[in-house]
């Protein structure tokens, strides 16, 4: 197996963990330590045990985000912001975006009338 790229978190989580499988530490000081409920320390115990320490790392990691925008959409924002709407701020430029080229606002703040 290769070498797995973790974050300090992740190390932190594995340290204080281990800690616990070897009985030097609770599980209820654990997640204390770890800003967790019990109930999430006790699943990533299982984790650990079963699939190894290489499972506390995020899943999502290297994997694009599932409300991304793709490639072809915001290029043409961004030109369209270029040309029309240079001098506007970014919240005026979504609004006009949604306003008059049917560009759909995702956090909703154009939605408002």
């Amino acid at each position: 197996m290769g070498l797995i790229a973790m974050s300090e978190r992740d190390l932190q989580r594995i340290e204080i963990l281990s800690k616990v499988i070897a009985g030097r530490m609770t599980m209820v000081s654990a997640a204390h330590v770890l800003d967790l409920s019990t109930r999430q320390v006790c699943r990533l115990l299982e984790r650990i045990r079963t699939t190894g320490a290489a499972s506390i790392r995020h899943k999502a990691i290297d994997r694009p985000s599932n409300n991304r925008i793709s490639d072809d959409v915001r290029d043409y924002a961004v030109t369209l912001v270029r040309e029309r709407y240079a001098d506007f701020g970014p919240t005026l430029a979504a609004e006009k975006l949604a306003e008059r080229d049917g560009f759909a606002c995702r956090a909703g703040c154009c939605a408002a009338g």
